[in-house]
Formats: C-alpha cells, sequence, structure tokens
C-alpha cells in the first residue's frame, strides 16, 4: 500500500502514458480516492477506470486543495497554457513531477512557481509494466518525496536517478526514444529477410518474435548483453558472418553514436 498523507495525487492528463500510470498506481495499491485525475477528455477505458477505482475526474484543475503529489503528464507544448492555473494547488509540501520531454524544471517553476520537483523520462513500454525511466530530483526535494516518487514511478519498470537535469537529454536520447530505435530495427531485420526470399509477411513475424524474444532473455538473465552475444555467435558461422558487417568500423557503433547524439542534441534545443 502506498502512502499518500501529504495530500491527494492530482494526475494532469490521462493519455497513454498517464493512463498507464494510473492503471499500475491503481494495481499496486494506491487508493482510488486518493487520486484526482485532471484530463478534458479522457477515452471510455480510462473513464471506466477512474469510475471503478473511485477516483475523482475533472475537466479542471481543482482550487479548493492541495496536492501532496502533482503528477505532470501532458505535451510540452501544454505547459505553458495547463500549468499557470495550478498554482493554487501547489503548496509547502507539494513535489511536483513531469515526465513532459524537453521542459526543464526551471521552465516548470517559471509557471508555477518555486517547489519540490522532479523531472522523469519514462519510455513507452511503461505500457505495458516494461518501461524505465530516468529520473531527477531537485534539491528542494525530500528524501520521504524522492522515495515516494520513485515508488509510484516503479509501477512501469525500474527507475535510475541521474546526477544532474542536464543527463536527462542524454537518458531521452537512450532508453526515451529508445524503442522507437528498437521498432525500426524490426522494420529493417524485416525487410532483409524480405530480400533474401522470405514472404513479407512471415520475415516480420519472424523479425518481431525474435527481438520480443531476445529482450526477455536480456531481461531475465544475469549476464551482460555482450556475453549473451557471444553464446550466440559460433566461430565462422552465420552469426559471425552477420556480426562481421553490423561490427565493422562504419557499423551500427557509430551510426548509433551519431543517432544518440542527434537524440541528445535536439532533447538540449527543446529544453526550455
Amino acid at each position: 500500500m502506498v502512502s499518500l498523507a501529504s495530500g491527494p495525487l492530482v494526475l494532469i492528463g490521462a493519455g497513454n502514458m498517464g493512463g498507464a500510470l494510473l492503471s499500475g498506481w491503481l494495481k499496486k495499491g494506491v487508493t482510488g480516492s486518493s487520486i484526482i485525475v485532471v484530463d478534458p477528455g479522457p477515452s471510455d477505458a480510462m473513464m471506466g477506470l477512474i469510475r471503478e477505482s473511485g477516483a475523482t475526474h475533472l475537466t479542471q484543475a481543482p482550487t479548493d486543495k492541495t496536492a501532496g503529489i502533482l503528477f505532470l503528464a501532458i505535451k510540452p507544448q501544454m505547459m505553458d497554457a495547463v500549468l499557470p492555473p495550478l498554482k493554487p494547488i501547489v503548496g509547502p509540501q507539494t513535489v511536483v513531477v513531469s515526465i513532459a520531454a524537453g521542459k526543464t524544471l526551471s521552465g516548470i517553476e517559471a509557471l508555477i512557481g518555486k517547489s519540490a520537483a522532479i523531472r522523469a523520462m519514462p519510455n513507452t513500454p511503461a505500457m505495458v509494466g516494461r518501461g524505465v525511466t530516468g529520473a531527477y530530483a531537485n534539491e528542494a526535494v525530500t528524501e520521504q518525496q524522492r522515495l515516494l516518487v520513485e515508488t509510484l514511478l516503479k509501477v512501469s519498470g525500474p527507475v535510475e536517478w541521474v546526477a544532474t537535469e542536464a543527463d536527462i537529454d542524454a537518458v531521452t536520447a537512450v532508453s526515451g526514444s529508445g524503442p522507437a530505435y528498437v521498432f525500426y530495427l524490426v522494420e529493417c531485420m524485416a525487410e532483409a529477410g524480405r530480400k533474401a526470399g522470405l514472404p513479407a509477411d512471415l520475415a516480420m513475424r519472424l523479425a518481431r518474435e525474435t527481438v520480443a524474444g531476445a529482450g526477455e532473455l536480456l531481461h531475465q538473465s544475469p549476464e551482460e548483453a555482450s556475453r549473451l552475444r557471444k553464446n550466440v555467435t559460433s566461430p565462422g558461422g552465420t552469426t559471425a558472418a552477420a556480426l562481421s558487417v553490423l561490427m565493422a568500423d562504419e557499423g551500427m557503433q557509430p551510426l548509433f553514436d551519431k543517432a544518440i547524439a542527434a537524440a541528445k542534441k535536439r532533447a538540449e534545443e527543446l529544453a526550455v
């Protein structure tokens, strides 16, 4: 059971990520009556979950309550309009948590006032409980607040704390955007399989299941990724032939170096 004695958990935004977090909180024992969901138009499924759990749904933030935790699960371009009206519910004991990409804590502070605040970067596998979140807490966050927020974030997967807010841009580049890289890997494998003579639908099924299975093996195994790779690779075999291309000087590593650098640079540009 998660205790929210300092005030209600106010969730701003019940879209994909906000909804995934809400579902996880309820499964982990957060009492629905302690949650206020603010969203002008949640999906039918989300409204059903809100009603069933006993949580409160509002189309606008309440002005007669002080949030214990204010969770911002909205797009960064919505912040300028959504945050200023939230000032009345931010009190001395409130911790603000933002999962919006590219919005710094100073930018949030300019809109909502000074507060204990945490910037977190989950990724989309959070929707199936297999995400990972990078997080940074400002100096006003107490250890108790940090532990509580970590507990709430962990419903979608592990939480990794970083030392500086600037590190969140690198987290965004690696894990925040990372699922898209993996999905594109599946596309590339499937297309290569088609060119090798397989029917397109079979090639896609093989690629999808291979990546999903390899990910699950990586998740369950204590071995390093490099060891798992070596376990698959017989000297002089087919895997070694493919890896001689992928691990060449012009292979995957320099491409990923460029891709991560480009994503990090864009995250820095978006940070305001």
